[in-house]
């Protein structure tokens, strides 16, 4: 995996373009890793791109073909790796940005799913195609699926396998929007731009009532969100906010 940092934006892309960025158990360690590592302090974003013609390729078949000793162990081995990166994705307080530049298959689309914000090339192409090899879809598959595109969308996807373009994906809010190919690098560093201009540690509040809130009574929902909201409003964020608008000014949120 390369990484890099540009400004305030940490940029990881998966780098084994030979292979299709398929991803192996050391990719997926390091994504979660450098992820987990990630503070609001220190990053307004993190995007996640693959080297060459492909996003992903999904998880590396050399990888699936080798058997493990035990249902014990093929447990422990996916909880420690692509279940450790869906946990990494989804409580990060920085905002994950997808840059989806090519073909994102199996777990490469799980991963644009688990992104905050996705764009793609118009000529990149999709598929949940765990079926295709025998398996369910993991790396979150199985719940951010059906809370993005929906359960019926979702059955058809993964029961098929079936590819589909980016047009589609955006359609099916899978990602914000397809883009020209050349248009993608502006779009992505649009969007970035403007996060760094929004408070992060605000928008990691937000994230995380969502998230938390998506399995809640809408009571329980509520609460939670009141709490956040308080802590809100006692943050240097809030107090900043305020006073550009008072000020007629835009806010420093740095």
């Amino acid at each position: 995996m390369h990484v890099e940092r540009t400004d305030d934006v940490l940029e990881l892309t998966f780098d084994r373009p030979g292979a299709m960025n398929a991803l192996t158990r050391e990719t997926v360690t390091e994504l979660a890793d450098r992820i987990e590592a990630a503070s609001p302090d220190e990053y307004d974003a993190v995007v996640i791109s693959g080297e060459g013609e492909a996003f992903s390729a999904g998880g590396d078949l050399e990888m699936l073909a080798e058997t493990p000793e035990s249902p014990q162990q093929a447990y422990a081995e996916v909880t420690e790796t692509f279940g450790r990166l869906v946990e990494a994705m989804l409580e990060s307080p920085v905002p994950i940005v997808a840059k989806v530049n090519g073909d994102a298959v199996g777990a490469g689309l799980a991963v644009v799913a688990l992104s905050d914000i996705a764009y793609a090339a118009e000529d990149a192409t999709f598929s949940c195609a765990f079926v295709r090899v025998g398996l369910i879809p993991d790396t979150g598959g199985t719940f951010m699926l059906p809370h993005i595109v929906g359960l019926r969308a979702a059955k058809k996807l993964a029961f098929t396998g079936e590819f589909f373009d980016a047009e589609r994906a955006a359609e099916l809010d899978l990602i914000n929007d397809a883009v020209p190919a050349n248009e993608l690098d502006d779009r992505v560093a649009e969007t970035v731009d403007r996060l760094g201009r929004r408070p992060t540690d605000v928008i990691g509040m937000m994230k995380q009532a969502m998230h938390e809130n998506m399995a809640r009574h809408w009571s329980e929902a509520l609460d939670y969100e009141n709490t956040l909201q308080v802590q809100a409003r006692f943050s240097d964020s809030h107090e900043e906010g305020v006073a550009a608008f008072l000020e007629d000014r835009e806010p420093d949120f740095d």
